[in-house]
């Protein structure tokens, strides 16, 4: 079923007799906090062996047998699956009808609006879909007021208007960047735009999205530099390609909608699940510099280096960072070519 969006909240506290939940959508940051909020609510804990299991994507065969185990210990166990794809359909369909109280927290970042795990999600009648896109820029300003607001912190309009440019593409960034205003400035202070400038300048944006973008804009020297801060903030080699394809996929999939005869920006404007607002400039200039024959073959690169991480025993992050600074390298080239003309 799908979940209304006003009783979001109170199924993360407690989501009751649910068999199942799929979150999904374009915010990693939130699919990861709502993740969390749910094992913990359900578990009592994120790291219990007994209580929690999670699974990888190769390993989601095991679905149906870990539903239908008891725990040890008493109470509800969860079983976590990080990285579900349309491949884990079978196996959670299997795992719905399976005997057991077990719960299972799937998160599907990423997932186009074809996908046939969602789809089965949203008609099942034990399981729920929750979509997890990013904020409104309407939304930015409450929650750096609310956030602040619960260390007492108050902040000064301009520094919220600034907040309000630099924060939003992804949520658990943006909450971490708050916190660490409320410790810059103290409980009972007061954000200037000094404290705000001081906190989240233009580094403190850089993620794994920031890289993807850079790649697929042909900025070999932004994509290295957020990549490596990517990397360095513990981002998994194999979770910054399956990034790097889903992002590719939605790519290719605007640029067929241009192909087929709408103009760039129409095809962008009517992306589902849009793109962030503050992206969209970026997403077009990109849609551009690539066509589908190039596109489908980045993915297939990208696919063929996941596999490598996961078989050859080569270094993870080398291979890692030859994919996604092979995008950028490739992408300067069309853009070298398209400034020729």
């Amino acid at each position: 079923m799908k979940l209304d969006a006003r009783r979001v909240e109170a199924f993360l506290d407690d989501p009751g007799a649910a068999r199942a939940v799929l979150l999904h959508g374009e915010d990693a940051g939130l699919i990861r906090e709502w993740a969390t909020r749910l094992v913990r609510a359900v578990a009592g804990s994120l790291n219990d062996p007994f209580q929690v299991t999670e699974l990888d994507r190769d390993a989601v065969g095991q679905l149906p047998d870990e539903m239908a185990s008891q725990s040890l210990m008493g109470g509800r166990r969860v079983i976590r699956v990080r990285d579900a794809t349309d491949g884990s359909t079978a196996a959670v369909q299997k795992a719905l009808a399976a005997f057991g109280s077990a719960f299972l927290v799937l998160e599907g970042a990423g997932l186009g609006s074809k996908s046939r795990l969602k789809a089965l999600m949203e008609k099942s009648e034990l399981g729920y879909a929750i979509a997890c896109y990013p904020m409104e820029a309407r939304a930015i300003p409450g929650l750096v007021k609310g956030q602040l607001a619960q260390d007492r912190v108050t902040v000064a309009a301009d520094a919220l208007e600034y907040l309000s440019d630099q924060l939003g593409a992804d949520r658990a960034v943006t909450r971490s960047e708050i916190d660490k205003l409320a410790v810059y400035v103290g409980i009972g202070g007061v954000v200037d735009l000094a404290a705000a400038r001081a906190c989240v300048g233009d580094q403190s944006g850089l993620s794994l999205e920031d890289a993807l973008f850079a790649a697929t804009e042909g900025d070999v020297v932004a994509t290295d530099r957020a990549l490596e801060l990517a990397l360095s903030e513990g981002a998994a080699a194999v979770s910054v390609l399956r990034g790097g394809l889903m992002h590719i996929q939605r790519l290719a999939r605007v640029r067929g909608a241009a192909d087929a005869g709408s103009s760039v920006d129409q095809a962008v404007k009517s992306a589902r699940p849009p793109v962030f607002f503050r992206r969209e400039a970026a997403f077009s200039r990109a849609v551009r510099l690539w066509s589908a024959l190039a596109l489908e073959q980045a993915a297939t690169r990208l696919w063929e280096a996941e596999r490598a991480c996961k078989r050859t025993g080569a270094p993870a992050e080398v291979l890692c960072r030859s994919a996604i600074i092979g995008l950028a390298q490739r992408a300067a080239v069309a853009r070298r070519r398209e400034m020729a003309r």
